[in-house]
């Protein structure tokens, strides 16, 4: 029987620390009964108690860290197949792949566009998680120089290493240390000592099946042996096969509980073709439907951003807007004579018309209000972006600081609040700007600061 809220509330020691991140133990029970946090990030329950809530409050995929210390990255932890259902909790993995039989330059070119991609969006740094390493050639030395290399010159990588030989894996995992790699090779063949090699350094480790059938035998084997925190490769190196695959483990594993195919996934792009655009299509394709870890050729800003993007925007909870943070936002270097303009912290708002002022190339101040993730209107309408609260965002952000005029614009739509405005903020001038950020370019080109 499930357990609910309740039930776990009563095992757990209610003293509202705080620490695993829940104000209150009541909501941390109500998460673990729903299954979006797992029982032992409560740092003082006891064993007991997890193995009791562990089993029967687990997510229906598992959640499985890899890395260590600061860099860790959590894959699965999923509990829905749709994310207006609840959410999706756990962003899909986005790796490198590099390979014992690539040249120097090859390698260091792609641990350096690892290093350097680097792309902040509403507040949220984005880059890639991941580099797996493949032992190509079946030689253990070169394998570890490889893991060694990236060690020393990606810092922040979550590494997955790539062997079928345990002894070879076994020298790469042993040189990373605390930076728990995921180990990816266990197949039919060698199960048993995989298995043996990642109770015996803590680490996660990748089953890979020729298909989807041969995974699930090799996962059931591995579960009987303890072991528990599993990745999954299907084989599957199509689209088609992936998508399907993908699909297939998640419905068996949220709508019948199928403990076999319970673990997130990890898939290859990079096996599936070698034009780079096709690449990216495909990767898109399993973000969306249902891959844990997706691992890619190489790394280019020009591809990699659209799928940090929708990884972005579907990794989200669909019940709270997207926001910027409030704050005083610089646009193509302003200075004291440059425009202040005010907007909500609405996500889409902001983008939009940042994007319009920068395409003016006018330097200007953007200053956001916090505004719940509202829209301009609606904020308005629900009394967030009202005449006082914009003064007193005004009068304490800073902005009087950094202008020698006063002149403040605010949106057109709300052109009825300027005179309430004006009373509030007697030493500005209101200027109402365009109701469509469109029009913005030639509005600020326009524009010059009251006399």
């Amino acid at each position: 029987m499930a357990l609910t809220g309740i039930m776990i509330l009563k095992m757990l020691p209610k003293t509202n620390c705080g620490e695993c991140g829940i104000p209150t133990c009541l909501a941390f029970g109500m998460k673990v009964a729903a299954g979006q946090i797992e029982i032992g990030e409560c740092p003082y329950v006891s064993d007991e108690v997890k193995e009791t809530i562990g089993e029967a409050s687990a997510p229906p995929i598992r959640s499985i860290k890899i890395g260590g210390g600061d860099a860790v990255m959590t894959t699965g932890g999923e509990t829905c197949l749709f994310r207006h259902d609840r959410r999706f909790e756990n962003p899909t993995g986005l790796g490198v792949l590099i390979t014992t039989d690539m040249s120097d330059a090859d390698v260091d070119g792609r641990i350096a566009r690892f290093n350097s991609i680097r792309i902040e969006r509403v507040g949220v740094l984005m880059k890639a998680d991941l580099i797996a390493i493949k032992d190509s050639k079946g030689d253990e030395g070169a394998f570890t120089s490889l893991v060694q290399k990236v060690l020393d010159n990606a810092p922040d990588a979550k590494l997955i290493l790539m062997s079928d030989n345990p002894d070879t894996i076994g020298a790469g995992a042993k040189a990373c240390g605390d930076r728990k790699p995921l180990l990816l090779g266990a197949n039919k063949d060698n199960r048993e000592a995989m298995g043996n090699l990642a109770k015996e350094l803590g680490c996660p480790l990748g089953v890979i099946g020729s298909n989807i059938d041969d995974a699930v035998e090799i996962s059931e084997a591995l579960i009987k042996d303890g072991l528990k925190d599993l990745v999954i490769d299907t084989g599957a190196r199509t689209m088609r096969a992936a998508l399907e695959d993908n699909v297939l483990a998640r419905r068996a594993a949220i709508n019948k509980k199928f403990k076999p195919l319970g673990f997130p996934t990890i898939t290859f792009p990079c096996d599936m073709t070698d034009d780079p655009l096709m690449e990216v299509m495909v990767a898109s394709v399993l973000i969306a439907k249902y891959a844990g870890i997706v691992i890619l050729s190489d790394l280019q800003g020009d591809t990699l951003f659209p799928l940090l993007l929708e990884r972005l925007n579907i990794f989200t909870d669909p019940q709270r807007p997207m926001v910027v943070k409030e704050d005083i936002y610089p646009l193509t270097g302003p200075d004291e004579n440059s425009p202040v303009l005010i907007t909500c912290n609405f996500s889409l708002t902001y983008f939009i018309v940042a994007g319009e002022i920068e395409g003016s190339r006018v330097p200007s101040w953007l200053l956001i209000k916090d505004t719940e993730g509202l829209s301009v209107l609606t904020a308005w309408a629900a009394g967030k972006f009202g005449a006082d609260l914009i003064a007193m965002f005004i009068n304490k952000c800073g902005i009087a600081d950094k202008v020698k005029h006063r002149d403040l614009i605010i949106p057109g739509y709300l052109a009825s609040i300027k005179g309430e405005l004006e009373e509030e903020l007697p030493d500005w001038t209101i200027t109402i700007g365009p109701r469509e950020a469109g029009h913005m370019p030639a509005f600020l080109k326009e524009w010059k600061p009251a006399a």
